[in-house]
């Protein structure tokens, strides 16, 4: 089975591989948020699993917990819990990057079966204490799951957990090389399902089938110039699955970035290897994930400190050639919309086109809708 293939196996199921290691008495703990710090718990000997929402399916039990004007994704991903869904998972990790988040740690320790549950307590500010307390937090985080699997987390273990995690994140990086080209070498939607394939599976064989899949790429015949299209870049909030992008590249765009949480946000750091674990990871963290969530401050004017915030958004944007971007982000995420106006003011600045679309979650309702101001969008910047 080839790369593509594999990926498609495990995005149709994506708890598969992860019932069979639980079966084989692997301890299996799901988690939510690019600040979880996955290489403790896979130095630790325990699988990480990244859990989500069904952006296909409305929510029916979360209703009962959470308010219906709580952040959706949150709720689409207790609605699961409620419903057995991640049965399969013996614990749980969270973050601590929104309000949503804190809200549905408690809820989901309340109501959903687990035998390990952390809360990993996240600084929102980049300064020296900051480091300090998160640098402590991931220590605490360490101990609580060397109690839970009995197993004392060599400084070796953590280090081969770091080195298999920055490879991951290399590989990604190389995939996305095969956006830059015109038309791309890869899909939107192809993109989104390697992603969600490697946040499945064990970090080892998630490596492997990024290779595959780069290796598939690369003996791949080059895109007909008939696919091509106007290149956009989407910004936004969790996107895990590809009923969205699909609905861009139909109109006739093609998706060559983005800054998402399950997507470049997840992968574009890394963890210097040549320090202590525990002090890189935290720097790394604060400092190279480019999520609203956490407050950049900038000392200059207003537009170094707008530069300083979004600057990472535009320079992808023109690095993949995009024309245009698109901010999708979940109606309620406050972490983004209190930086919206911010956003629109500097991308006017640098006169890049950018379509704005708050929506619900579960995205399946509002496909019309969303499919007029797309094509609008798309045939201005195709011009």
């Amino acid at each position: 089975m080839n790369g593509l293939a594999k990926v498609d196996e495990v995005f149709r199921d994506r708890g598969k591989r992860a019932r069979e290691l639980k079966a084989q008495q692997k301890p299996v703990i799901g988690y939510l948020c690019t600040f979880t710090p996955v290489e403790i718990m896979a130095a630790a000997g325990v699988m990480p699993f990244r859990m989500a929402g069904n952006m296909r399916e409305p929510i029916a039990e979360a209703g009962r917990y959470l308010e219906s004007i709580a952040c959706p994704f949150t709720r689409s991903v207790l609605d699961l819990g409620l419903r057995g869904e991640y049965r399969f998972l013996d614990g749980f990790v969270m973050p601590h990057a929104c309000d949503n988040i804190v809200k549905l740690y408690d809820l989901w320790g309340h109501n959903v079966p687990h035998s390990f549950a952390h809360f990993v307590n996240v600084p929102h500010t980049q300064s020296g204490p900051s480091y300090g307390f998160f640098e402590a937090e991931l220590g605490t985080f360490q101990k609580a799951l060397e109690r839970f699997t009995g197993r004392k987390i060599a400084p070796d273990d953590l280090r081969r957990s770091v080195a298999l995690y920055n490879r991951q994140r290399s590989l990604v990086r190389r995939l996305y090389q095969f956006k830059k080209s015109d038309p791309p070498g890869i899909t939107g939607g192809e993109t989104i399902k390697t992603l969600v394939a490697v946040m499945s599976l064990p970090v080892e064989e998630a490596n492997e089938l990024l290779e595959d899949v780069i290796a598939e790429l690369g003996s791949r015949k080059a895109p007909q110039p008939a696919n091509r299209g106007p290149r956009v870049m989407v910004y936004g909030t969790g996107n895990e699955d590809t009923v969205f992008v699909d609905l861009v590249e139909s109109l006739g765009a093609r998706v060559v970035a983005d800054e998402l949480c399950f997507g470049t946000r997840s992968f574009w750091h890394s963890v210097d290897p040549s320090g202590e674990p525990l002090a890189m990871m935290a720097r790394s963290y604060l400092d190279q994930i480019n999520c609203p969530r956490t407050f950049r401050q900038s000392p200059g004017t207003h537009e170094e400190d707008l530069q300083n915030r979004f600057g990472r958004i535009h320079e992808m944007a023109s690095e993949y050639g995009a024309s245009g971007v698109i901010c999708f982000f979940m109606r309620y995420c406050d972490t983004h919309g209190f930086d919206l106006p911010d956003l629109k003011e500097y991308m006017a600045q640098k006169r890049m086109p950018m379509l704005v679309l708050e929506e619900e979650y579960p995205v399946a309702g509002s496909l019309d809708r969303l499919r007029t101001r797309l094509e609008t969008f798309i045939e201005i910047i195709g011009q």
